[in-house]
């Protein structure tokens, strides 16, 4: 069962990602991010932390943005105590209806992430595929921030991944054609200030085209490991992409940093 807390304003317009994230063909436009690299990332993560040497029934974990739920089904079939978060009933709804094909113990609630209640009750969180950075003010940033440090247990982990701004500075892609099913995707991005923006225009066989905004605020490592010890984390290591490699400034795509709540 997934439960709600809606706390969105009515009486403002939606954010990109209250529509983009909620709409069917969100899935079909991200259809390649599999299963696979899901395992791989949870892997890397327990891994680095040293979780995957305790008893999985004995970890409790949260999954910010987990979206239709690959990562949290993973951990779910790897037997952690799995509580998924998104703000997306449509995507809550697919994480769900895979957990109950799957037979696995999933637990789902609906809110915005700067509204998580904190507890003290998980041993880690985790918030992955470039789910920070999504809204206008860098205050709500931290008030994510200060959520998640309130909703861990003392000496609980956190993993935070980002894009690498310095990679994506010198590899950028402004403009990508590509087919998915019978749609055809035209993907532009851009800088704007401080933040990436991906214009997605979606072609079907018949009838418009549809178009989704997403924007992103980038982190420099410093920045993002600077916002982290003011709010109380410690900062213990970083890797460079999901199977755990080492990170480099120039070279790595993403920057998974994992920190802990002393």
């Amino acid at each position: 069962m997934v439960e709600s807390h809606d706390s969105s304003e009515t009486n403002e317009s939606p954010q990109w990602f209250e529509t983009w994230f909620n709409h069917p063909l969100y899935l079909e436009v991200y259809s390649h991010r599999d299963q696979d690299e899901a395992a791989r990332c949870i892997h890397t993560i327990l891994s680095v932390s040293g979780l995957e040497l305790k008893d999985p029934a004995s970890i409790s974990v949260l999954d910010i943005a987990c979206g239709a739920g690959r990562h949290a089904h993973e951990l779910a079939r790897l037997g952690y105590c799995v509580t998924g978060n998104d703000l997306s009933p449509f995507l809550l709804e697919e994480a769900r209806k895979e957990a109950a094909n799957c037979r696995l113990q999933l637990d789902l609630t609906c809110c915005d992430m700067r509204h998580i209640p904190g507890n003290e009750r998980f041993d880690l969180i985790v918030q992955l595929f470039t789910s920070f950075g999504y809204f206008d003010s860098k205050e709500d940033d931290r008030m994510v921030l200060s959520k998640v440090y309130s909703t861990l247990k003392n000496g609980g982990w956190y993993v935070l991944d980002l894009i690498n701004p310095v990679h994506l500075a010198g590899n950028l892609v402004t403009e990508t054609r590509r087919t998915v099913g019978n749609l055809s995707l035209l993907e532009q991005r851009a800088f704007h200030e401080d933040k990436i923006t991906k214009t997605i225009t979606i072609s079907p066989p018949a009838g418009e085209k549809l178009t989704f905004s997403e924007s992103v605020r980038l982190y420099s490592k410093k920045e993002i490991y600077a916002l982290l010890k003011d709010e109380g984390f410690t900062v213990t290591g970083i890797v460079g992409n999901y199977q755990g490699d080492s990170f480099t400034e120039n070279d790595s795509p993403r920057m998974m940093i994992f920190c802990r709540k002393p």
